[in-house]
């Protein structure tokens, strides 16, 4: 009995003494003098009286076409399909980067438990390209994949030093416009296989990391520019566009906007001049939740070619946030803690014309394609 009594008195004092110092830190942090807070423990109130609309389920049926292999067992891909069904998301993309037994996996592990609900692209096998004779070899394993259910390709990404996402080598110094790239590209176009890509950062990353980096809080985090012989933002836009203009009948999906939001009228353009380019919204709400009008007038005129996705895990409440942000006319509301940027977000307020295209239709066209 003593024993039970000593280990209660325990267990409350760690209690106690973890409660006291939670308290004290966070209250310390809230009685910080201005001049000494810190960028990463901002986290300001929004104090206007103004709308705020709680979006539980999006408007129209969402495919959603860019995430990851989030869910590690067979109890996390039926909550995330009890997730879907509860915001209204009939489809999610995986983007597995994966060739070889690694993608066979996956795709067992979701579309052979939820057929309807997911599709698996897989990714490019990389081995042997920095030697004489690549290409054959993952051309073969990328019709294999094709063979074994993969409808896609992706996510490929090169943010200025070269190809690397890939669960196996990382083809540092080759880029999507490499002349080694090209049979794989063009056997994409022969299987009818969109390719998702993903070049460059936003603008913030590459900048130096001083008080006028607007993007500072973020930007620090995922900093480039302390890399030597890295190519930069407008450098890996025209990578893009040389892979697009040598590959016409190959579908490309920009994702994030080609990293783009800070100056929407580069993507924009190549969206005009070239059929087979899309881009997709994902992972870059905050960027463009920030500049609404630019952003909606912008979706708006490209409303054929832009994709929804999340890229940002499977939780109810990070569905909702893109939905409050495409959906709705709300103003100056904070999501630091999900996006790590300080500035304040916006909705679009798309019309229901532009949202059924963002949220499915294009992605039909594409997937039947």
């Amino acid at each position: 009995m003593k024993i039970k009594i000593v280990v209660v008195i325990i267990i409350s004092g760690v209690f106690l003494t973890f409660w006291f110092t939670r308290k004290t830190l966070s209250s310390n942090i809230n009685k910080t003098p201005p001049s000494k807070i810190l960028l990463k423990n901002y986290r300001p109130n929004n104090i206007y009286n103004i709308p705020k609309t709680i979006v539980n389920r999006a408007k129209f049926p969402v495919i959603d076409m860019h995430s990851h292999t989030y869910a590690k067992t067979p109890e996390m891909v039926d909550r995330w399909v009890k997730n879907m069904d509860e915001v209204g998301v009939e489809k999610t993309i995986i983007l597995s980067y994966a060739t070889g037994t690694k993608f066979d996996s996956i795709y067992n592990f979701y579309v052979g438990r939820y057929p309807e609900r997911f599709e698996v692209w897989c990714g490019f096998d990389y081995t042997g390209y920095d030697k004489p004779g690549f290409g054959p070899a993952a051309v073969a394993e990328l019709e294999r994949c094709y063979k074994a259910g993969a409808k896609g390709v992706g996510e490929l990404g090169d943010k200025g030093k070269g190809l690397f996402y890939s669960d196996g080598v990382k083809a540092w110094g080759m880029h999507p416009d490499d002349s080694r790239m090209d049979a794989l590209f063009e056997k994409c176009a022969e299987l009818n296989m969109p390719v998702n890509i993903h070049v460059a950062e936003p603008i913030w990353m590459y900048q130096p990391m001083d008080s006028t980096n607007d993007g500072l809080m973020n930007a620090f985090e995922y900093r480039l520019d302390n890399q030597e012989g890295i190519i930069d933002n407008p450098g890996m836009l025209t990578i893009l566009e040389n892979t697009i203009k040598k590959h016409p009948k190959t579908t490309f999906i920009a994702c994030h906007f080609a990293n783009q939001t800070y100056d929407l009228e580069k993507i924009g353009r190549l969206l005009d001049l070239y059929p087979n380019l899309y881009i997709d919204i994902s992972g870059r709400f905050a960027e463009f939740g920030t500049i609404p009008r630019t952003t909606s007038k912008f979706i708006t005129k490209h409303q054929n070619k832009v994709l929804y996705g999340t890229d940002s895990g499977f939780a109810t409440e990070i569905y909702k946030i893109t939905f409050r942000i495409l959906e709705t006319n709300d103003e100056h509301f904070y999501e630091i803690d999900w996006f790590n940027y300080h500035w304040a977000l916006y909705g679009l307020g798309l019309t229901d014309v532009v949202l059924k295209k963002v949220y499915r239709s294009n992605a039909l066209k594409l997937l039947k394609k």
